[in-house]
């Protein structure tokens, strides 16, 4: 079995590029037989900036996917900061990091 996983940073409105470069083409192998397809909104890349905006983007983004033709009842459509093991796994990334650059 094939697997997508793809993910778009919320940080603003989506733009043409967006659609031709990753929304099209993701939904489209989405949609084919015997494909696993995850699409995520990667919030956790957005800290840092305007929390109302990467709120909105989200929900924005969501939509968007949803109505270029995502089948929510295909694919797994999630977003990042909702998956605990995603924050548990960046905090240890981090305390390796620090370790190995002789950090404690």
């Amino acid at each position: 079995m094939d697997i997508v996983l793809t993910g778009i940073k919320p940080t603003g409105t989506l733009h043409i590029g967006n659609y031709v470069g990753a929304i099209k083409p993701s939904i489209a192998a989405s949609a084919a037989r015997g494909v696993e397809s995850y699409f995520f909104l990667a919030d956790y890349h957005a800290i840092g900036g305007d929390a109302e905006l990467v709120a909105r983007a989200t929900l924005e983004i969501a939509a968007s996917w949803l109505a270029l033709g995502l089948d929510p009842k295909k694919v797994m459509l999630y977003r990042q900061s909702d998956i605990p093991e995603v924050a548990a796994h960046g905090v240890e990334r981090f305390r390796i990091a620090l370790t190995e650059h002789g950090s404690d």
